[in-house]
């Protein structure tokens, strides 16, 4: 692993930064990562340059960081690490991420807020204001920021879509959000996963919401969703199967959610898991701190 040590040539913040590059980053957009690292470099009062060849000496980087003030760039992939690294850690609560969004996921990066030029992100980490957002953990330590959907969207590992900055890859983003997730983040990565038991078609789930039953296995469903919500607490909608006129979604919020049935799988921020008999998400509010724009 690289690492670069620049002084500023300005000290108009205190800051002393750890910039970690994620070699996605670096392969799909060398000109914008050159970019924020100046900007960065520029507007610091020291910032150290850390450049990772793989997930382990990634996590290595963010373990070692000292006093520095984290700061990814990267897609979606590298904020989704960071974010797994620093709570596996238990370091969340006391440690504020900054994320230069470059890459070809960015899905979750601009859902958030941040800017995707290179220039408005570097300057939002050197100028912005850390915020407390909440996440889902569930009964695995795993954590989603985004959303978890049962059934998962069938996926189908393409050889031509798998190659890092091909055309036919950048044209099916969402594809090359699963592809990319399950390759870097899961323990042990499939040949293939495609739709198999629970993963399409009407499902027979128990939907639990703070011990409160929302539908029970004898209402099939088409879908399900649990996502962060406000104040701590997630959000849940069940889809019941329609049977002639279209079936209004069941909602519920809570702190605790838990979903069982027969095996089934299910996506978590673009990671397809299982399956699994039942799963327990958990909200956490503000866990984790992330610089956004002022």
């Amino acid at each position: 692993m690289a690492e670069v040590a620049t002084s500023a040539r300005s000290s108009a913040t205190p800051d002393q930064l750890l910039v970690v590059v994620d070699p996605v980053a670096r392969r799909a957009d060398g000109e914008s990562v050159r970019i924020a690292k100046d900007v960065l470099g520029a507007g610091a009062a020291h910032t150290k340059v850390c450049l990772p060849e793989g997930p382990e000496e990634f996590a290595r980087a963010l373990r070692r960081r000292g006093s520095r003030r984290p700061v990814v760039i990267g897609d979606d992939r590298a904020l989704l690490r960071a974010v797994a690294v620093l709570h596996r850690q238990r370091e969340l609560a006391e440690c504020a991420l900054s994320v230069v969004p470059v890459g070809p996921v960015l899905g979750l990066t601009r859902s958030l807020g941040l800017p995707t030029g290179a220039v408005a992100a570097a300057r939002a980490v050197l100028d912005g204001a850390v915020r407390r957002l909440d996440l889902l953990v569930d009964d695995s330590d795993g954590v989603v920021l985004g959303e978890v959907g049962i059934p998962p969207a069938t996926v189908r590992e393409d050889t031509a879509a798998d190659a890092e900055g091909g055309a036919h890859a950048a044209g099916r983003p969402w594809l090359r959000t699963c592809q990319s997730l399950v390759r870097t983040l899961a323990p042990a990565r499939p040949a293939r996963i495609t739709a198999g038991p629970g993963t399409s078609g009407p499902a027979r789930l128990r939907v639990e919401v703070d011990g409160v039953t929302l539908v029970d296995l004898d209402q099939p469903v088409d879908a399900v969703s649990v996502l962060p919500g406000a104040g701590g607490l997630a959000e849940v909608e069940v889809r019941p199967v329609s049977v002639g006129a279209e079936a209004s979604p069941l909602t519920a919020t809570g702190r605790t959610v838990t979903v069982s049935g027969a095996h089934y799988r299910y996506r978590a921020d673009a990671v397809v898991s299982g399956p699994v008999r039942t799963r327990t998400w958990v909200a956490r509010k503000g866990a984790w701190g992330l610089t956004l724009p002022g």
